[in-house]
């Protein structure tokens, strides 16, 4: 180990990074092949100008909302007085266990006029911002109190000790969440295309569908990898080169509550419809589908042949997807926070670059990697498994980042210098502080894999079939009665991460 940081994660990190860029070199060398000319007048069409119009635009206003409402509710439920924080808190995670594409099909059944850049809004904003939520909550109860204390005591009012102690020490978690908000932002496509939103990630898929091969659909991937590698650029400079870490473990004591006084009412009637609008609307929705048409319902949901293998489908390509996710990110998250240097920073945003992508755009290029050099992988389920990895692994990176950034160096290092050797240092230091972080990201990953769509409709093996695509199927026909119990299932097997994601131990010595 040189400088607290095992030989091997370099090299372990940069072979992560170029296996996720692989779909990319893939999308931008068939973009490349194309006719110079008719790819600028394609460019210049102006329905790609109202695609870049509309992405950004749902990239900054649905962004922009779930960095309030995470933040907000974060300090509400882990900083002041209100009433019943405990549920509130496992409420304001749990939209995280509903689809994107579930919630947008329970709007558009029960409001059948959400649609548009304000429905997509809506939408995904109540889809994602547990993502900022999660991250911010527990950097707030992880927080040395005496850091307010201290600003307290030299004459800041508590708005300014928000806006100068505590703000600052959320820029990680903050711009982690947002991140990951964005990042899913560029790739959605269930969600939009059933409130008929086009934005380029739905304008992929029509091309697509129209030409499988068609290269007008990856010079639209390429212009969504730019404008990822434009966020990703925004969030590098916005974060910084701050340190979080400390080496002592602080008071080991929470900061004392805010009382809300005459504002606990409003606070209580904002969450509660932040509660209703995220969780309520779609399972009370779901309720109403299994009720709708007895007959439909009892067809689909007694026939076990069809829902019990697909749950388990999912739950295994789930499981293993996660685990192998999480390994992988373990070295890139190490190598970003230990080594704080221009490489380290292009390979963190290395494995970022294709989880902007629509999933048909990766399974696109691994399968025209596997079919022309092994061809043995063609639908097998070793390369859907790739394709989650390659599309999810910023969830575990985030979570692992965020654990690791509060994980001193010197710890391991003080290891070492008591004569462990690097292996046990970082089975013994390393990985108990990072595990929080490493469970967090595992559960993440397991909901995004056990509900993604795109992806799985490509590269599963002939006849799988997973609870996702059980419910396109029916969904695609407006049936929905017989896509109910496969949404329900798909919350129900998600509803259980919510404990492990909130399950964060010793959350206040971790510092």
């Amino acid at each position: 180990m040189a400088g607290g940081r095992p030989s091997w994660v370099a090299v372990a990190a940069t072979a992560v990074a170029a296996v996720t860029l692989l779909p990319v070199l893939v999308v931008v060398g068939a973009a490349l092949t194309a006719d110079p000319g008719a790819t600028a007048r394609f460019l210049l069409r102006p329905r790609v100008a109202e695609l870049l119009g509309n992405t950004v635009a749902l990239v900054v206003l649905s962004g922009a909302a779930c960095l309030v409402l995470g933040t907000g509710a974060g300090w509400l439920v882990e900083r002041t007085a209100l009433p019943l924080r405990g549920l509130w808190r496992v409420l304001l995670v749990a939209p995280l266990a509903v689809p994107a594409f579930v919630n947008s099909y329970a709007w558009v059944s029960l409001r059948p006029g959400t649609d548009g850049l304000a429905g997509a809004v809506l939408v995904t904003t109540l889809s994602y911002f547990p993502f900022v939520f999660l991250p911010v909550a527990a950097a707030l109860r992880g927080l040395d109190p005496a850091l307010e204390e201290s600003a307290r005591s030299l004459g800041l009012r508590r708005g300014a000790v928000f806006v100068r102690v505590v703000l600052p020490q959320l820029r990680t978690a903050t711009l982690g969440g947002l991140l990951l908000v964005t990042l899913h932002l560029l790739a959605e496509f269930g969600a939009l295309e059933l409130i008929r939103f086009p934005t380029f990630t739905v304008a992929i898929l029509e091309q697509y569908d129209t030409s499988f091969t068609g290269a007008s659909a990856e010079v639209l991937a390429v212009v969504l990898v730019t404008l990822c590698l434009g966020l990703l650029a925004l969030e590098q400079a916005a974060r910084g080169r701050a340190r979080y870490a400390r080496l002592g473990a602080g008071t080991r004591r929470r900061a004392e509550a805010v009382p809300l006084g005459r504002w606990t009412a409003p606070a209580l009637a904002a969450v509660a419809g932040l509660v209703g609008l995220a969780l309520a609307v779609p399972l009370g929705s779901l309720v109403r589908w299994l009720g709708a048409d007895d007959d439909a319902f009892s067809e689909t949901a007694s026939d076990a042949a069809a829902l019990v293998p697909a749950a388990l489908t999912t739950v295994g390509l789930a499981v293993t997807a996660a685990a192998v996710t999480v390994l992988a990110a373990f070295p890139v998250a190490w190598l970003v926070t230990r080594r704080r240097g221009r490489a380290a920073a292009l390979v963190e945003r290395a494995t970022y670059v294709a989880s902007s992508l629509p999933g048909v755009v990766v399974a696109l290029a691994l399968v025209t990697l596997t079919v022309r050099n092994v061809p043995a992988l063609y639908q097998s389920s070793a390369l859907l498994v790739t394709a989650y990895v390659v599309l999810f692994l910023p969830r575990a990176v985030v979570s692992l980042r965020a654990a690791l950034a509060q994980a001193p160096p010197e710890l391991a290092e003080a290891a070492r210098a008591l004569g462990v050797g690097p292996w046990g240092a970082l089975l013994r230091v390393v990985v108990p502080l990072a595990l929080p972080g490493a469970l967090a990201g595992f559960a993440l990953v397991l909901v995004a894999t056990s509900t993604e769509l795109t992806a799985t409709l490509l590269l599963a093996p002939t006849g799988t079939r997973t609870l996702a695509t059980g419910f396109w199927s029916a969904s695609a026909s407006l049936d929905y009665a017989a896509a109910a119990p496969y949404a329900a299932l798909m919350v129900a097997l998600s509803a259980p991460l919510i404990w492990l994601l909130l399950r964060r131990p010793d959350e206040e010595v971790r510092r």
